[in-house]
This record gives structure tokens, sequence and C-alpha cells, in this order.
């Protein structure tokens, strides 16, 4: 029942009238730094998981096994409804099937599943898509591998830069027609690309990144966007901070002397200190 609710809080996310700016998190620490911060919902992006999980680029080199242990940690810390990049489902229509029912018993309130040919084609330098059909045969797998009907399956994908504009509207109104509670779109540079998106199907939108012309969410609320991604700038910010402090702590200098350091406070914040110490008081009998 409480990953329902987060489920539910989603929904009427995207059944609203506003577009929100989701915080990118990527493990138990950031989650909970994005609740504490007043977040509506996080996004556990593709590229960031392979990152914090492996320390490799985005290229389809993350299993679903260690996508969905990263959600389950997550999960089990906040209580903060969040979205996941699913990539293209780990394989055939199947293997999204089962791609669903992992990451719905680890706990994510939504996910996406994309079109994108993945792994990347031997001999094809430039990113391809699966079929129309082969896409639509994914979207259902993915609708039928769902036993939690307010889980949140979104149709994900590239076309509009990838092949077309029209290829785009093509995939979106089939993905529509399947059943998907929301669509996806990347790649979009011009209002008149969404525009023609927006006119052309009627299920919230989810934007994953725009153009500067596109950033007013009054805007994007009047397209039906009720998502918008901002990037991943929280990962970026936190390798720069570790390499900054690795570096000064190997030039010598003294971590008394350190800058950017989260506060005990904070930290105690993060790691829920203050419950940790009322749970060992209350079942262990330790004195505060």
């Amino acid at each position: 029942m409480a990953f329902r609710k987060r489920r539910e809080a989603l929904r009427s996310i995207l059944n609203g009238s506003t577009c929100i700016r989701p915080g990118s998190v990527y493990d138990a620490t950031s989650i909970r730094i994005a609740e504490d911060l007043g977040f509506e919902l996080g996004m556990f992006g593709g590229s960031v998981a392979s990152l914090a999980v492996l320390g490799d680029p985005d290229i389809a080199l993350i299993t679903l096994t260690e996508l969905a242990e990263q959600v389950r940690r997550m999960s089990r810390a906040s209580t903060l409804p969040f979205l996941v990049d699913a990539d293209h489902g780990y394989g055939n229509a199947l293997n999204v099937r089962r791609t669903v029912q992992e990451l719905e018993a680890a706990g994510t309130a939504g996910l996406t599943i994309e079109d994108t040919l993945l792994p990347q084609a031997f001999g094809q330098a430039k990113t391809q898509l699966i079929s129309l059909e082969e896409g639509v045969g994914k979207m259902k797998a993915a609708l039928d591998g769902r036993s939690d009907p307010s889980l949140v399956i979104m149709g994900r994908t590239g076309a509009v830069s990838i092949t077309n504009l029209d290829d785009a509207i093509a995939r979106a109104k089939a993905y529509e027609a399947v059943g998907v509670d929301a669509l996806f779109f990347t790649g979009i540079k011009s209002r008149g690309e969404l525009e023609a998106l927006s006119a052309a199907t009627r299920l919230p939108i989810v934007l994953g990144g725009a153009p500067e012309e596109m950033t007013a969410p009054d805007y994007l609320a009047d397209q039906r966007v009720r998502i918008a991604l901002q990037g991943h700038a929280p990962f970026a910010a936190a390798t720069q901070a570790v390499y900054e402090t690795l570096k000064a702590l190997r030039d010598g200098t003294s971590p008394k002397n350190l800058k950017g350091i989260a506060s005990s406070e904070l930290t105690g914040r993060a790691m829920r200190e203050a419950e940790t110490k009322a749970r060992s008081g209350e079942f262990l009998g330790l004195k505060k």
C-alpha cells in the first residue's frame, strides 16, 4: 500500500494542470535530500544509474538486476515517488515484461520504456530505433507485466531527432492506442515540434530536456507537459565535490581545512540519525 500511495502521487501530477521539475536522484542519500527539499518527484535516469552503480557511460551495460537493486535501496530510504528510466527494457518484449515486474516489486512509482535500439548495433555509429511494430509489442508487454494498476508506465521515443517528426507522431499515437499512461519525448528542439506532438496526442507528456525557448512552465503546461526534466546536475556536482576533496587531501590539506564539506547536522538529517537514535532507545534500551 505504501508503494501505491507513491504511484497515485505520480498519477496526480500527470493528471494535473501544471508542469513540475523533478529532482535528479541516484541513491539513498540523494533521494532523501530531494525529499527534504520538497521535490514532488524524483527522476532516476539511465545515465546516472550507470554512473552510480558501475562508473560506466550510458551504453546499456547496466543489468536489470543491478538497476532493480538500486531502485529497491532508494524506495526503502525515502517515501518520495520517483520515475525510473528503464531504457529498452533489457531485451525484447518478454524481457520488458520481466523488467516491469522487477521494478514494480522494487517500489518505483513509474517507469519508461523506449524504442531505441540497445545495445548499439555492430557497425552503426548513429542511434537507431526498433520498428514501430516492435515498439508496440514492448508497450503491450510492459502493460501486461504490471500487477499494480497504479504503477505508471510511459512510452518513450526519441524519434523526433533520430528519424523525423512524422515518425515520432506515428509512434506516439501507436503507444497511446496500446494504453500507456503517458508519453515521454526526447530530442525535441523547437516549439513547433512539441506543439505538433501535443496536438496529435491526448496523454500527459514528459519532456526529457528542451532548448531555452521551451523552459517556461506555463507554456509547457499549455502543451500538456506535466513533467520536464532538467538534466542530472546533482550527480555531476557530487563528482566534482569528491574530486576536489580527494585532490585537496592528496595535496596535503588538513581535513579541518577542507571546503564544501557537509555539516554534521546536514549529514545527520540525510542519514535519519534522529529516527535511528529514537529506535535504539525504544528497542535496545540505549540512552540518548
